[in-house]
């Protein structure tokens, strides 16, 4: 297989239109799944650009969306298809998330999972899903294995959005929110982090995918320049508690994992409280109080133990 951090044969297969020979290189090869679902940024890396498929290994972001949909044009998209199933096979074992990102079902969708599969990606996410049926077909689409991802962007996926979990390989959700205001004929100018709606739209998608225990990710901020802005989006829906957010740069990832991180002294609280209701749950006791944090019981704990489980 021809490596992706030496693009130059590549590229000229591509400028020469010559698809079958470059379909000839994508070899699939065993990968090692990456399970985790504790990312917290989700950049998307539009798969007909080599220079950036080049540099996943250097990221920092911790998942990495592979995107076929929207950047990439129609012409280039039988090329992309073929650079993605390349790059999941050039990464058998990775630290980050390899998700793909596909076009929905009946715009191509269908087919670029079913050339995808032997590639085992850790997940493939599906746009403009609106109803179960839609997601039964895609997890008869989508091998034994892979996760399946949601992009809840349609008024239908909203409306059915606590129904949509049918199976446990649905673990993640991401916020398409720019798609979901269009199809709710909501202005764009809406979106502002201190609008009620706004507001609901957020706590709502984040507690009905929580309570269907699923991952909620929430919306790319497309200004990639104005970090002021996306600071105030990420006070806010980690106050809201979000964990995740997409990205389109590497600055806005750096970004995230600042503002999404556990501090030094909440991580070493968390520790003292599991270690104390650990010692007194062996003596029998579930509920004490302490001096220093107040009163500890399994909710408590739990409560620590996510956090730690987060890192």
């Amino acid at each position: 297989m021809q490596p992706l951090h030496n693009p130059h044969n590549l590229n000229d297969l591509i400028e020469k239109g010559n698809l079958s020979e470059l379909k000839s290189l994508a070899i699939p090869v065993v990968r090692e799944q990456n399970r985790s679902s504790t990312f917290r940024s989700a950049m998307m890396i539009s798969t007909h650009n080599l220079k950036h498929l080049s540099k996943i290994p250097m990221l920092e972001t911790e998942c990495v969306m592979l995107n076929l949909e929207d950047g990439v044009s129609a012409e280039q998209k039988p090329y992309a298809l073929v650079l993605c199933a390349m790059t999941l096979a050039s990464h058998p074992k990775i630290d980050k998330k390899m998700v793909v990102r596909v076009n929905a079902l009946d715009e191509g969708g269908a087919e670029e999972i079913a050339f995808l599969n032997p590639f085992m990606p850790d997940a493939i996410r599906v746009p403009k899903v609106r109803s179960t049926e839609d997601v039964r077909r895609i997890a008869e689409l989508v091998e034994d294995g892979i996760e399946i991802h949601l992009s809840i962007e349609t008024k239908e996926a909203w409306s059915a959005l606590g129904q949509l979990a049918i199976t446990p390989r649905i673990t993640t959700y991401y916020l398409g929110v720019l798609d979901l205001f269009a199809d709710l004929g909501l202005s764009q100018s809406l979106l502002t982090n201190d609008n009620p709606t706004v507001h609901y739209m957020l706590a709502h998608f984040l507690m009905t995918a929580r309570a269907c225990g699923v991952k909620p990710v929430s919306f790319v901020y497309q200004d990639f320049k104005n970090d002021d802005a996306l600071r105030e989006w990420l006070v806010l829906e980690k106050k809201m508690g979000f964990d995740a957010k997409g990205c389109i740069s590497p600055a806005q990832v750096s970004l995230i994992h600042q503002i999404f991180g556990h501090s030094e002294a909440e991580i070493e609280r968390c520790r003292e409280l599991v270690r104390l209701f650990e010692e007194h749950r062996a003596k029998g006791i579930s509920g004490f109080v302490d001096e220093r944090f107040g009163f500890i019981d399994e909710p408590i704990y739990k409560g620590a133990m996510a956090v730690l489980d987060s890192l």
